[in-house]
């Protein structure tokens, strides 16, 4: 029997489609839109592809799903209309496996057709993505969802934002319609944490009141899925299942990581349950030096910045810009520093993904794993107490 390639979500998948389209009434929140989000490489879009969407379509809602790092030549607003567009035109044509699905329910054998020109969607003199989504609510007569993947990105420039605020007004259009045969629902999911949260939660933003919440990253659960999967080859070295659960924590939860871990595994003499917390530790700490070079390559200010981060509290530091911290950049970095200077800084330094801004004014480091090796570094750099006179006794400090 050949192994099930991909790791299923069912009821992560089922408990998310359930509060999209059957919220109860402290979910209402969730139609004014809901940004999911999560660090990179941890499985946020096998899990929509894979069991979001089934799950939505099982409960008959109609979903489109577009990647803003699909084609990075197009701008987001071309990739969006592309994507709604290519929805429409399977809804037109009859045979496809959209018009299949809704055939006999709210479309004819022939199609649907609209009032306007699909061609000239996102075109100037063209449809709206107001009149083209509350059109097609009222033709499929229930609930479209637009999952957009990667959309900090359209952040990126005066098209992107036109199309959130665009996107917005389609959002109020249809749901605030009394007696609406469905809802639109806009989904966006990204890697930049505080991007991601800004668009719900700033009130500057379009979608400013919406839902932001984190993606679950994978589990044991999924450990022991991977485990039995390779326990079906003879010959695959594997270390216990607490062993390797501890070694996909060190590699921040990403598969692809520990799947690399799982490989080099295999070419180590010791013991499985031996080698494989150091080839994770190994590799966790080499993922950490990258975007900590990223950080050291930004300048002496950035790295006085991120080590107060780094220092901080977990749930995030605060006080940036207050006189103390000021005072402490300044020392660190041998000259007078203001606070544009560290204004400018925290800025470039979230733009790069190093930290994050979960709420206003509170700053904390994108990835634990990089604080985790930043602060273990640091603890290796500062000098012990001399030893005294005598006591050597030609011993190691390990």
């Amino acid at each position: 029997m050949t192994p099930e390639a991909v790791f299923h979500r069912p009821q992560y998948a089922a408990d998310m489609a359930q509060q999209l389209l059957k919220p109860s009434a402290l979910q209402m929140q969730v139609r004014s839109g809901v940004f999911l989000s999560g660090i990179r490489r941890i499985g946020k879009t096998t899990f929509l592809r894979q069991d979001l969407i089934p799950a939505l379509e099982s409960m008959g809602a109609l979903v489109i799903y577009v990647d803003l790092w699909a084609d990075r030549s197009k701008s987001s607003a071309s990739l969006v209309h592309e994507a709604v567009k290519a929805t429409l035109s399977t809804l037109t044509t009859p045979g496809t496996g959209l018009w299949e699905r809704f055939k006999g329910m709210s479309i004819g054998a022939a199609g649907l057709s609209f009032g306007f020109q699909l061609d000239a969607v996102g075109k100037p003199g063209g449809a709206t993505l107001g009149d083209v989504l509350t059109e097609l609510v009222d033709k499929v007569k229930t609930d479209v969802v637009l999952i957009i993947d990667e959309v900090q990105h359209a952040l990126a420039g005066e098209d992107g934002s036109n199309l959130l605020f665009a996107l917005k007004a389609a959002r109020d259009a249809v749901n605030t319609r009394p007696g609406t045969p469905g809802y639109l629902l806009v989904l966006g999911t990204g890697s930049h944490k505080s991007l991601v949260a800004d668009m719900a939660t700033r009130r500057s933003k379009p979608f400013a009141g919406a839902v932001s919440t984190g993606y679950e990253p994978l589990g044991s659960d999924f450990v022991r899925w991977k485990r039995a999967q390779l326990e079906q080859s003879e010959g695959i070295k594997l270390p216990s299942q607490d062993v390797m659960v501890e070694g996909f924590l060190a590699v921040g939860q990403r598969p692809e990581e520990l799947q690399r871990a799982l490989v080099l595994l295999q070419s180590r003499p010791e013991a499985p349950d031996v080698a494989f917390p150091i080839i994770c530790s190994t590799l966790a700490s080499t993922a950490a030096e990258v975007e900590i070079a990223t950080i050291e390559a930004l300048g002496d200010l950035a790295s006085a910045i991120f080590d107060r981060i780094a220092s901080g509290k977990e749930d995030g530091e605060s006080k940036l810009f207050s006189t103390d911290a000021i005072n402490s950049y300044s020392e660190q970095i041998g000259m007078p520093v203001d606070t544009p200077q560290v204004q400018n800084m925290v800025d470039r330094m979230i733009a790069a993904d190093v930290i994050v801004r979960p709420s206003y004014g509170v700053y904390v480091v994108a990835d634990p794993f990089v604080r985790q090796a930043w602060r273990q570094q640091k603890a290796m750099r500062v000098p012990g107490p001399a030893p005294q006179a005598g006591s050597g006794d030609g011993s190691s400090n390990w």
